[in-house]
């Protein structure tokens, strides 16, 4: 014998629950949305604004720039441009901009990994002394050891080449290197290791075949963050450096406004062409980045 089932009774004129919003029903406005949009918009214009400015001011005139320096091209004209683009000089220093970075990332990515391995997946005696002393180095910034750092590369014989602003600029990478690194090792499971171990896998192998892929995020945060501040790298090369034939971008920079500081589109023709190959990489890997610094976090 089946029992009936009695239905609540309702109120009449009254509607039954609903999940979703009561028609007719008024919202309270939430201020704190629009709040923070307006706050975003406001720290996107200003880190945006100075770049644009830039970047359309090179394709004016110096004579347009001095009569009202706010407006539009007009007309808009490529000679800044397409002489910066045609010197020598301008591509030689693209060139040490891009060996230098292209050195410090690959060192940064291979050194730091191989450090962040050996301190998130091996116990021994002085562990976590070795990490803090990663994470002091965090506190003591470049311009802190400059003058030992001037006499040691010239002890040395680097001083003045592009090795001299490389290898220095790897050394002070390194400890925001391990800190992002250390976390994604540790989250990959033991097991993981002890089946490569149960199946003949030798540690190297681990460490080549499934660590380094399953933290490719980490790897590609620690290897953006290395190649823009190394493109955007100054007082390094600066004291470094003395030869204009090993100037990087930064320099060039300096040494172009300097040059031609009567020539205010030329000038910044070339600090917009400067910039750009690290504001395109930053860009294109932006959500690398983000994951990787999440996936940090996270561990």
């Amino acid at each position: 014998m089946t029992t009936p089932t009695i239905a609540a009774p309702t109120t009449a004129g009254q509607p039954e629950p609903s999940a979703g919003p009561v028609p007719g029903v008024r919202r309270g406005f939430d201020w704190g949305q629009p709040f923070v949009y307006l706050i975003a918009l406001i720290i996107v214009g200003i880190t945006i604004a100075p770049v644009a400015y830039i970047w359309i001011g090179g394709f004016r005139t110096t004579p347009q720039i001095n009569a009202d320096p706010s407006a539009w091209p007009d007309p808009w004209v490529l000679t800044s441009y397409a002489s910066v683009i045609t010197s020598p000089t301008f591509w030689l220093q693209v060139g040490n901009s891009t060996i230098t970075a292209l050195a410090t990332t690959i060192g940064v990515v291979i050194l730091g990994v191989m450090a962040a391995f050996v301190i998130a997946r091996y116990e021994f005696k002085g562990r976590d002394a070795i990490y803090s002393m990663f994470t002091a180095g965090l506190l003591f910034p470049i311009t802190v050891a400059i003058l030992p750092l001037y006499l040691m590369l010239k002890n040395i014989g680097l001083l003045g080449t592009l090795a001299g602003v490389f290898v220095p600029q790897i050394a002070f990478a390194l400890p925001t290197t391990i800190i992002i690194l250390v976390p994604f090792l540790r989250a990959i499971p033991a097991e993981l290791e002890d089946a490569a171990a149960i199946d003949g896998t030798s540690r190297f192998g681990f460490f080549w075949r499934i660590l380094l892929p399953l933290s490719g995020p980490g790897l590609v945060t620690v290897g953006v963050l290395a190649f823009v501040g190394s493109w955007n790298a100054y007082l390094l090369p600066l004291l470094m450096l003395s030869d204009a034939s090993t100037y990087t971008l930064p320099l060039g920079v300096q040494q172009f406004s300097t040059q031609y500081s009567q020539d205010t589109a030329a000038v910044l023709a070339f600090t917009s062409l400067a910039m750009l190959p690290a504001i395109l990489f930053f860009t294109l890997a932006q959500r690398r980045i983000v994951g990787g610094l999440t996936g940090a976090v996270k561990g």
